[in-house]
């Protein structure tokens, strides 16, 4: 005897798949995904990443993701072409796992400083990473103080753009510092809007580092346009690459008459002479967070601290999983946008 369809939904409502969500991790940042993890109540999913003798990247999912939201933390830092083309291949194995959708968590966006053409016959290299991963079956883009906020006009897909902002401001207010002698320094003209907003956090004035960059990764300070003498300059930067804008910068601040400076940043890419000219620098603290790794085979000066931004990628992870608002974690999104 046939059941009835109003038997069959009957029986079977309450064995529907519920779509939970995965998280998983590329190779670039294995700890911070384990934090994220933590965060979440979950675990990282089984997967196996490996390289061919000839360098080619093989993935295989160990756990079934059919109809499940996933999402896979991977940093594009150094070495970002292999953490690039690695988190692409990743991407197109959930695709073909059958997952309902897939974020491409990624705290900081490597090739984001080529946004646009500054001189003939260049790439836009920001622009051509955005589509990558879209051909590549991402959803989804969950990033981290990009580079510029137009970046996220490159994507045909959804990109939740958060900020590290809360978590650094909360650190320097528990230092403790004369509020009286404090100022916020942008350490070029390109990032006073982002320092203006740190200015407004922290309720302290502003200045600014007139630069010059004469090639890449070299830069010339100019001169402080600002009261800094007798001052606590805190300089706020989204990335420290080399270190060679910010260790100038710090510099010609003290030869200006600060007290002190501390030096902020989000992504601590340091390439290059990066650790030996901050340790030499006439910098207090250098405060930077764990969107990429510090290196384990380099002394990492005393004066480097590293905060988690875990528990505010969990946050917008559980956020987008449960279709609910992401940028109501900021309350001072607008600010970005208008200031």
């Amino acid at each position: 005897m046939r059941e009835s369809t109003e038997a069959v939904l009957e029986r079977t409502q309450n064995v529907l798949p519920t779509h939970e969500i995965k998280l998983f991790s590329g190779r670039s940042n294995p700890v911070l995904a384990q934090e994220i993890a933590k965060y979440l109540g979950t675990s990282v999913g089984p997967m196996i990443v490996k390289n061919f003798s000839d360098g080619e990247t093989y993935v295989q999912i160990q756990d079934s993701i059919r109809g499940d939201d996933v999402f896979v933390v991977q940093p594009l830092c150094n070495p970002v072409n292999e953490n690039l083309v690695e988190l692409l291949i990743i991407i197109d194995a959930f695709k073909r796992a059958s997952a309902k959708t897939i974020t491409a968590v990624i705290p900081y966006y490597g090739y984001a400083r080529q946004d646009r053409k500054t001189t003939g016959r260049e790439a836009i290299t920001a622009k051509l990473v955005a589509d990558l991963l879209t051909t590549a079956g991402a959803n989804r883009v969950l990033a981290m103080d990009l580079h510029t906020g137009q970046i996220q006009g490159f994507f045909n897909i959804l990109v939740d753009h958060i900020y590290a902002t809360s978590i650094i401001v909360d650190y320097i207010k528990r230092l403790n510092l004369n509020h009286e002698e404090l100022v916020a320094v942008s350490p070029d003209t390109g990032g006073v809007q982002r320092t203006r907003v740190f200015a407004k956090q922290l309720s302290c004035p502003l200045a600014i580092i007139d630069k010059r960059r004469t090639q890449h990764n070299v830069a010339v300070a100019d001169h402080v346009i600002g009261d800094v003498k007798g001052k606590v300059c805190v300089m706020f930067d989204d990335m420290i690459d080399t270190a060679g804008t910010i260790c100038e910068a710090s510099k010609l601040l003290i030869k200006e008459g600060a007290k002190e400076v501390y030096v902020c940043a989000v992504h601590p890419v340091f390439s290059g002479p990066a650790l030996q000219r901050l340790e030499e620098a006439p910098i207090k603290e250098v405060i930077v967070t764990n969107t990429i790794p510090l290196s384990q085979n380099e002394h990492i000066p005393e004066k480097i601290t590293q905060l988690s931004v875990a528990p505010l990628l969990g946050e917008a992870i559980s956020r987008i999983h449960d279709d609910q608002s992401v940028s109501s974690l900021f309350g001072f999104e607008k600010e970005y946008k208008t200031n």
